[in-house]
């Protein structure tokens, strides 16, 4: 029998998000239903209401995600109701081209549940990233539930099923940040200061942390951050620059998806660096360099899906070094909230008060 439960929906494109009564069906083959226990306010559920995503209204947000598998659909084997999950938007296919070249991170064929949630009308909902986790219980493609240790917080772990793992991905993953090498990270958000982190966890041996805001390179500094730059005081690249003995850092991460930011992210790196560009553009946005820059320093230039993460390997691993005390999952929680508190977190997200509003159920 189809449940009824409460959820957050974007009805029309910038209106305020509303709780409503949501329709989740029975799982089908090789689906599952979630008690959802946690969902962080990611700032791409905010591109979806504002529609920067596409126009398919009514959203059901939310995306970044933990909780208890309820019950699973038929053909379902390595899941069972009980199990502490977190939920991922890649559910990787394991036969496309990528999976079968060993790249299963860039699947062209990830999948989300067949059936779709509804409102009580019958108008059907579009689950953000095939999720759609602010509401009590959702129903994904089982290939979308990530089983980890449940010893671990819902609130902090739910938080690598998007915005902390786009971060720690993009510089362990992506950029392949190694011991002793220089790292740059420009925008201090959630995902940036999750950057940070993975910086430190690879063993950078510098760490510099560039926004505009100061409260947020504080807690870049608190993170691991080894420098910070307010880039509307001093000039970011000469900055980074001098930073690195005049080099230019080996990894420069942008984490805010703006031509201005990526441009700054180019110059900045060292000869034969890489920028690693995590944080989202939207559809109107260009970039222009010179082609000759581009050629004659050489290096790499790599956008970063989900941190290239594989959840089934990088999620257990990262929750394991959260509860050995080596991943501070809960510094990024800067607080819990309801249901119906999803639009003043949008709000106060904006104001870059917070690195993760988190609704707990």
């Amino acid at each position: 029998m189809a449940q009824v439960v409460r959820g957050v929906i974007a009805r029309a494109k910038g209106a305020p998000v509303e709780v409503v009564p949501v329709v989740v069906p029975d799982p089908g083959p090789g689906e599952a239903v979630v008690q959802v226990q946690a969902c962080g306010v990611c700032h791409t559920d905010l591109h979806y209401r504002e529609g920067g995503i596409n126009d398919e209204f009514p959203f059901l947000l939310g995306h970044e995600a933990a909780g208890v598998v309820e019950s699973v659909g038929a053909g379902v084997e390595d899941l069972s109701p009980g199990d502490f999950v977190i939920l991922n938007w890649r559910a990787v296919c394991g036969r496309c081209r990528a999976c079968k070249r060993g790249r299963p991170w860039y699947c062209f064929a990830t999948h989300n549940a067949k059936q779709k949630m509804t409102l009580e009308d019958g108008t059907e909902l579009s689950p953000a990233l095939g999720i759609g986790a602010f509401a009590e219980k959702t129903l994904v493609a089982a290939g979308q539930c990530t089983k980890v240790d449940p010893a671990a917080s819902p609130a902090a772990a739910g938080l690598l099923g998007c915005g902390v793992m786009a971060g720690l991905g993009a510089a362990i993953n992506t950029g392949q940040v190694g011991r002793g090498d220089s790292v740059a990270v420009i925008g201090c958000g959630g995902v940036g200061n999750a950057a940070v982190v993975g910086s430190r966890l690879a063993g950078a041996g510098t760490i510099i942390a560039v926004d505009v805001d100061d409260r947020k390179l504080a807690t870049a500094q608190r993170l691991g951050a080894t420098h910070t730059v307010n880039s509307r005081a001093v000039d970011a690249v000469e900055t980074i620059r001098s930073l690195t003995g005049g080099n230019g850092a080996d990894v420069v991460i942008e984490a805010v998806g703006r031509p201005e930011t990526y441009r700054q992210a180019f110059y900045a790196r060292d000869l034969a660096g890489t920028v690693v560009l995590v944080g989202v553009p939207t559809p109107e946005m260009r970039l222009e360099l010179p082609l000759l820059d581009v050629f004659g320093r050489g290096g790499a230039l790599k956008s970063s899906w989900y941190g290239d993460c594989l959840p089934e390997r990088d999620f257990p691993m990262l929750v394991d070094l959260y509860l050995q005390g080596r991943l501070d999952l809960d510094a990024f929680v800067s607080e819990t909230v309801p249901l119906d508190g999803v639009e003043e977190a949008f709000a106060r997200m904006q104001r870059g008060e917070v690195l993760r509003s988190v609704v707990v159920f």
